[in-house]
């Protein structure tokens, strides 16, 4: 019903309703601050729709000139600026205001010249990010505050690796162990990433954040790590249940981080392997989670201490990429001159160290060099094997009782984990 009203209207007109629905929205939310505010504050709900009128008919008539615009931003930028002049003007020396709402009216102006020229995809996503960024003012400004200026400088650096550096690397093969420097920077910025995703989660929750929430996360950022820092919090706290729970939902996250990592890289084998590990994941985390709340003890009942490092170094992303490329050359080799027997029994001593490089080298290889049959059975190994070494990790740095407790359970999971090679013989 609604487009049949629109037929009745004239192009432009439709254009104008956008325009001022838009505009009103950036303007309701500025009211809204205003209303909050004790000071002066620039416009509402008649200014912004005005603002954005005016930027749409200086669009229609600069009939696609950009300088008749520009005059256009300007003279409403001076108007702004007079505005933000009162403000400073009206407050103390001490009390600088910002510049949100101006640069908000400008925004604003802008909508109005990108609807004009039927940019309306456009115009609505910078409404709507304009309207995220106003009113997760506190959020974001709670989120630098939990960000320590060298991780900020971490990850800038880290951009720069992903944004510059990876783009002009060449993807071309060399050797006879066919590396590839494109695809290999492409998996470390993959891993670093989903490790990156995981620490400043840890970082912001830091404060609020029981053993079970320190689990989940710190198994996307590094299941083996998480393991031996819970079992040896686990050493000064009698709360053998709740840690030894936690240490499996951490290792059946690492299924979960592991079929990411197939999405990515190996679509054939991630199909190969996606409801396995899925369900692997929910029966360790439910498992886990259960184990937890045994005799009493609630999950919250103990807060976390585990501080990862920031994966975004550049030595350890420069690490990682070595280790990857020695696994990748290593398995190449098993897999020539020992057959698929000698890659099953590389991926179980692999698993005592790290899966991710062997299992990405995996995505690699599978479908090529690797059936992805033999490339499916090999990650199932890898990753019962590293449950088997964290096992033997959370007896020996946590108390006898989670000790026990967290190799009973992982052995368990390690066993579970390979009941799905019946499907690929």
């Amino acid at each position: 019903m609604f487009e049949n009203w629109l037929q009745f209207l004239p192009a432009e007109g439709v254009k104008i309703l956008i325009v001022l629905f838009l505009s009103f929205l950036i303007g309701l939310e500025r009211e809204e601050h205003k209303a909050e505010s004790e000071h002066y504050s620039f416009g509402g709900v008649r200014t912004f729709p005005l603002i954005g009128l005016v930027g749409y008919v200086m669009a229609l008539i600069s009939g696609g000139q950009l300088l008749p615009l520009s005059i256009g931003f300007a003279v409403v930028g001076g108007f702004l600026l007079v505005s933000y002049r009162h403000k400073l003007a009206s407050r103390a020396v001490s009390d600088v205001p910002g510049v949100t709402t101006e640069i908000s009216g400008l925004a604003t102006y802008l909508l109005g010249a990108l609807v004009s020229q039927g940019y309306f995809w456009i115009a609505t996503t910078l409404t709507v990010a304009s309207l995220l960024l106003l009113e997760l003012k506190e959020v974001l400004e709670g989120l630098s505050k939990r960000l320590a200026p060298e991780e900020v400088l971490t990850f800038t650096k880290f951009l720069l690796l992903t944004a510059v550096i990876l783009p002009v690397l060449p993807n071309t093969e060399f050797t006879q162990f066919r590396i590839n420097p494109f695809k290999t920077w492409l998996v470390v910025v993959a891993v670093s990433g989903i490790s990156y995703g995981s620490y400043v989660l840890l970082r912001v929750t830091k404060q609020r954040s029981s053993v079970i929430l320190s689990a989940i996360l710190g198994g996307a950022y590094s299941s083996t790590a998480t393991t031996v820092a819970l079992a040896k919090k686990s050493a000064h706290e009698q709360h053998p249940y709740l840690f030894a729970g936690g240490i499996l939902v951490a290792s059946g996250v690492m299924y979960l981080r592991l079929a990411v990592l197939l999405a990515l890289f190996n679509r054939n084998l991630f199909a190969a392997l996606a409801v396995p590990l899925v369900i692997l994941a929910c029966l360790a985390g439910l498992a886990g989670w259960l184990w937890s709340r045994l005799r009493g003890r609630v999950a919250g009942g103990a807060k976390r201490e585990f501080q990862p490092k920031n994966p975004l170094e550049l030595r350890a992303a420069i690490l990682f990429a070595v280790l990857f490329l020695a696994v990748m050359a290593v398995t190449r080799f098993a897999l020539e001159h020992l057959g698929h027997g000698g890659i099953y029994g590389l991926a179980s001593l692999i698993g005592f160290m790290d899966v991710d490089p062997f299992v990405l080298g995996m995505t690699q290889s599978a479908g090529t060099l690797t059936p992805v049959s033999s490339a499916a059975i090999s990650i199932l190994v890898a990753a019962a094997s590293n449950n088997v070494a964290k096992g033997i990790y959370a007896y020996a740095f946590a108390d006898r009782k989670t000790g026990i407790q967290g190799l009973g359970l992982l052995m368990g999971l390690a066993v579970l984990g390979l009941t799905p090679l019946w499907m690929f013989r």
